[in-house]
């Protein structure tokens, strides 16, 4: 009967093999979980960046084209609310205005201002088509 109560056999983790895998598994997702936050930052950032790239190009393409009805883009016309992702929005107003000189400029005359939506970082793009954070 007593060898029935105290079993030789018996299977099973013990509280400090199971506090340690605990441990363990906590410090793994310390590391991890700011790494991931990182990554995730810089995609959002270059999500930024690409959409101001990719308006950047629908304007030049769009003064190059020719419209519908068989006019040409002229001078003076403006092109603008343009985005693509919906996380990534223009700050304010911009627009990229065909001088008609083969320029153009923006506005407003700094640059237009991108940002994700997810990210605190902006970035500028210039009448010449550079982005760079601002």
């Amino acid at each position: 009967m007593l060898q029935k109560l105290t079993k030789k056999n018996q299977k099973g983790f013990t509280l400090i093999e199971l506090m340690i895998v605990i441990a363990i598994i906590g410090i793994l997702a310390a590391i991890a979980i700011p790494n991931f936050l990182a990554y995730r930052t810089k995609g959002q950032n270059s999500a930024a960046q690409s959409e101001a790239k990719n308006f950047y190009n629908s304007a030049m393409a769009y003064f190059a084209d020719v419209s519908t009805n068989g006019t040409t883009v002229t001078e003076g016309t403006d092109f603008g609310a343009y985005v693509n992702d919906n996380n990534v929005a223009s700050v304010g107003p911009g627009t990229i205005h065909d001088v008609g000189d083969g320029t153009v400029t923006t506005n407003p005359a700094a640059g237009i201002v991108f940002s994700h939506t997810a990210s605190t970082d902006t970035f500028i793009l210039k009448p010449n088509g550079d982005v760079s954070q601002q």
